[in-house]
């Protein structure tokens, strides 16, 4: 099999799963539309300085994509289970293409995801200048990169029962320390855990929106480390799956 080929046949796959788009897509724009159009009119959200439809899209931006780029994971684990991960390896497909699909597949749903809340806040009054939609949604793509390598790595050494309950709940405790649902202020060993998670920096990469400021070196060597990190594990999980063929 090509690259093109399964490439096209990943997207129609994911494109085919109902679970995924519940979680990924119409979750996080159903929970904006019911926790931001009642509150439409409110341009001082809980005195954060910026209205109430901008204030739950950055939020509900960083968990929806978090979940669109590491559901990867899920359907490798299916194919682990179906042994299609092993016919896979007798074709052309090289082992570089197939973790590049998987990343890719993740990025596209979670520009959908991205695509739609900023569709649904614009909807509901939410405006900012150009620069700023630009520089949010860069940040976030970037922040994105340890959670996609997540999926992958938690695809290769989960089974397909184990691996929705664990990636649930990692996606969960991630968006908790992070601060998606609240800020994180302060300097106590919270607040100072928190900065050393990605999720952190994917939710500050959102509150641009809403008047944050971008990255320091900080935010981009934690994002590299865990990437690499995260990188190194995916990897020797794939080799010691393979092994087992």
């Amino acid at each position: 099999m090509t690259a093109t080929a399964y490439t096209r046949l990943e997207v129609l796959r994911t494109f085919r799963n109902r679970r995924f788009f519940i979680f990924s897509l119409v979750f996080p724009f159903a929970t904006y539309l019911l926790l931001a159009a009642p509150n439409r009119g409110e341009t001082d959200f809980l005195k954060s300085g910026v209205s109430a439809p901008l204030y739950y899209m950055v939020g509900l931006i960083a968990f929806g994509t978090m979940v669109a780029v590491s559901a990867g994971g899920a359907r490798i684990a299916a194919e682990r289970s179906v042994g299609w991960n092993r016919q896979l390896r007798l074709t052309p497909l090289s082992v570089p293409a197939y973790f590049r699909t998987k990343i890719l597949t993740g990025y596209l749903m979670a520009c959908l995801s991205i695509v739609l809340l900023y569709a649904a806040g614009i909807a509901l009054g939410v405006r900012m200048p150009a620069e700023r939609w630009l520089e949010m949604t860069g940040l976030i793509l970037v922040a994105l990169i340890p959670f996609a390598i997540l999926g992958i790595a938690l695809g290769h050494l989960l089974t397909i029962d184990s691996l929705g309950p664990a990636l649930g709940g990692i996606t969960a405790l991630f968006a908790f320390v992070g601060g998606t649902w609240f800020p994180i202020t302060g300097s106590g060993w919270l607040a100072e855990l928190a900065r050393w998670i990605p999720s952190y920096w994917l939710v500050k990469a959102g509150r641009i929106g809403v008047g944050g400021e971008a990255w320091g070196a900080r935010g981009w060597l934690v994002i590299a480390l865990w990437s690499a990190v995260l990188a190194v594990v995916a990897t020797q999980a794939y080799r010691r799956d393979t092994k087992r063929v």
